[in-house]
């Protein structure tokens, strides 16, 4: 807002006129948001939600408009949210707590639409437990998800990170790397998971499916921008219940929109709905309220924060793992109260499951 008037005897139709204009700018609102979302199973709902048209008929209910930006590259859409080019986008939970919130960024997970539950794996070549993966070379993106993955399977087996040589590898080019003869283990997610399994000697020998609800994949939002235009948030979550609601089941309606979602994600419906049986999707806004309870978020951010901070992911500056409070459901805050910059709020999941959006 730019300063009022304060010039000694000016006219009083021109005072009036100068803080009639700064109180006016000072009321303005915003009514146009932008939010970025990355191929992954559990993030193409957005692709359909903005194709039918459903987040555009939620957003003229509550006078807003929301559009919804695809990003080619998963990481960069999430710098680009934190460097304030977005409203929101999505990302996993760890995602959300080492890249916005501990660079300083105060974010709300606005929607957790699911958790994997297979769709991050350890997979070995003609070997088929956990145990066997001692003294390998394991091909992974480093300080991913699926380094995390990985350091909770070594750590269910009675291993860790020591008993393994880690290749750093990227996402893309991770599926043909373990083509390769002498790559023996590799960890990753779909759809890089499902092109490895097609090798003729590939086991899983651990997945996310071990971890329920530890992966969690969001919708992260700038929490003062929610704080000061609740509206985004309400529109926001009514298209995403509504969207899940159509894409789930098998009426015509649902087929044409999983298939849609496939296509556009760089399989078919077949392949798409392969993925989507390995991910978790809360059904009803219920269903998400009584699973993601405070004590699961509790017990899931303990897991996450101790492995982000063995590896420096909190910020140099980072004495301990509790370095950044966490709100959760229940409005308490885990870790350091005066530094909370990653938040669990429910609020508008509870209006969309008592029927009040």
């Amino acid at each position: 807002m730019k300063p009022l008037c304060r010039s000694i005897g000016i006219p009083l139709l021109s005072l009036m006129l100068c803080l009639y204009g700064g109180l006016a700018q000072a009321e303005e609102k915003r009514t146009k948001f932008s939010l970025a979302w990355s191929i992954y199973v559990g993030f193409m709902p957005w692709a359909y939600m903005d194709e039918a048209g459903i987040m555009d008929k939620w957003a003229k209910k509550y006078g807003i408009e929301v559009d919804l930006v695809q990003i080619n590259d998963y990481i960069e859409a999430i710098n680009m949210y934190t460097v304030g080019e977005f409203d929101g986008a999505t990302m996993t939970n760890m995602d959300m707590l080492t890249i916005p919130s501990a660079s300083g960024v105060d974010t709300t997970a606005l929607i957790t639409g699911d958790f994997s539950n297979g769709n991050d794996a350890v997979v070995l070549k003609g070997r088929d437990s956990i145990q066997d993966i001692k003294g390998m070379e394991v091909y992974l993106l480093e300080l991913s998800v699926s380094h995390y993955a990985l350091a909770r399977a070594l750590e269910m087996a009675g291993l860790s990170e020591r008993d393994v040589t880690l290749v750093n590898t990227s996402d893309a080019d991770i599926a043909t790397t373990f083509k390769n003869s002498d790559v023996q283990a590799a960890t990753l997610w779909n759809p890089q998971l499902q092109m490895a399994m097609q090798e003729p000697d590939a086991v899983k020998v651990f997945d996310s499916s071990q971890i329920p609800g530890e992966i969690l994949d969001v919708m992260g939002v700038n929490s003062d921008t929610l704080k000061q235009y609740p509206e985004l948030g309400k529109a926001v979550t009514g298209a995403w219940f509504e969207t899940v609601g159509i894409m789930l089941g098998d009426s015509p309606q649902a087929v044409a929109a999983r298939t849609y979602m496939g296509e556009n994600s760089g399989t078919d419906l077949a392949g798409y709905d392969m993925q989507l049986a390995a991910t978790y999707m809360f059904k009803t806004p219920q269903e998400k309220l009584d699973y993601l309870t405070t004590e699961r978020v509790r017990e899931t951010m303990d897991f996450v924060t101790r492995f982000t901070f063995k590896h420096g992911l909190l910020g140099s500056g980072a004495e301990s793992p509790d370095v950044i409070g966490i709100e959760l459901p229940d409005g308490s805050i885990w870790g350091n109260k005066d530094n909370v910059k990653m938040r669990f709020d429910h609020q508008f999941v509870r209006m969309a499951a008592d029927g009040t959006l």
